[in-house]
């Protein structure tokens, strides 16, 4: 029996839910749940904001925990390993994605949040979206990483974003605020786009080289040509074709933050520069893997606040109010 808090309704309270998991499969991997982060997208799920949510629901999808069962057929984790699981719990193996280590891109990829997630004492999931926690990262703190963190990480590796490359975040929150912490480690030169002083001195110590404030058009302008790569980390509005201004020629403006408006983008801009839009999801089990001993190697972690598990529902109502700093975890009593 699996014990775990689910949403039976949208905008519902969650509630103490029990369901039986039946056996293990052969490939599958059993984690008992140390901790959970809770991330806005197992809001936009607890809420049905995407339509696809089905109830009783078990959110959570960035887990670290130990393995408590394995299926007769796995070889890449053993009973006792401190392993996390992030947006995907399963794919499907022989589309041309998987077959070519793009199983984040694979259009049958299951949700954690939709096969019973990490909201509960245990959670299970296909070994091949299991990956192992490197010995020198905090497992309290993990379980952004395996969210926020691959989706702010893996632009760097499939665009092959250069040490040499002058970067711009827009946005300090649960993923701009890795983003800075990766892209300095990286070796690039980073700037912070924010609107907020507090969060102009604080993104200087995560790792920003310089800030410059996105309310302010001067600012913007005056940053003329200056990047050679711009993350968004925002689900806002804003003036896009302002921002590509600031690319160099050949330049990349890329969305990771799920800006729900149509893009409005004059193609002049475009085409005069041969600048480049681009968005992209979480990353491969490989990528993640790659990321977690980045992070382990150049001591990079995620700002959270604990919650006790029993606490959930305060859990998400201070995410909810936009206080959280920056990320949330649920630690299982």
């Amino acid at each position: 029996m699996i014990n775990a808090y689910a949403a039976f309704e949208a905008k519902g309270q969650l509630k103490e839910y029990s369901y039986e998991p039946g056996s293990l499969n052969h490939h599958d991997v059993e984690i008992e749940v140390d901790y959970c982060g809770i991330c806005h997208s197992d809001i936009s799920m607890l809420n049905n904001e995407w339509g696809m949510s089905q109830y009783p629901l078990v959110a959570g999808h960035e887990v670290v925990g130990r393995v408590s069962a394995i299926g007769e057929h796995v070889t890449s984790v053993s009973v006792g390993d401190l392993v996390g699981l992030g947006w995907h719990s399963d794919y499907c193996h022989h589309c041309h994605s998987c077959n070519t280590g793009d199983e984040n891109l694979c259009q049958q990829a299951m949700p954690t949040v939709m096969s019973k997630g990490g909201f509960a004492d245990k959670v299970r999931a296909n070994e091949r979206a299991v990956v192992a926690l490197p010995k020198h990262l905090n497992a309290q703190t993990a379980g952004p990483l395996f969210c926020g963190g691959i989706t702010v990480f893996n632009p760097l590796v499939q665009f092959d974003v250069k040490p040499t490359d002058k970067v711009a975040v827009i946005g300090i929150g649960g993923l701009g605020h890795l983003a800075l912490q990766f892209l300095n480690a990286w070796g690039c030169e980073v700037t912070a786009f924010t609107s907020s002083d507090a969060k102009a001195q604080e993104a200087l110590k995560l790792g920003a080289h310089h800030t410059l404030n996105s309310r302010n058009q001067a600012d913007i302008e005056n940053a003329a040509e200056r990047f050679d790569f711009i993350i968004s980390t925002v689900n806002v509005k804003l003036d896009w074709n302002l921002y590509l201004s600031t690319l160099k020629p050949k330049g990349r403006l890329h969305f990771v933050g799920a800006t729900l408006e149509p893009l409005d983008i004059g193609v002049f801009g475009l085409i005069a520069g041969q600048k480049q839009i681009s968005g992209s999801p979480v990353g491969s089990p490989a990528t993640i893997a790659q990321m977690l001993e980045f992070a382990a190697q150049h001591n990079i972690e995620p700002q959270v606040e604990l919650f006790k598990m029993s606490e959930i529902n305060q859990a998400i109502k201070h995410l909810e109010s936009g206080k959280a700093h920056y990320r949330i975890v649920l630690e299982r009593e």
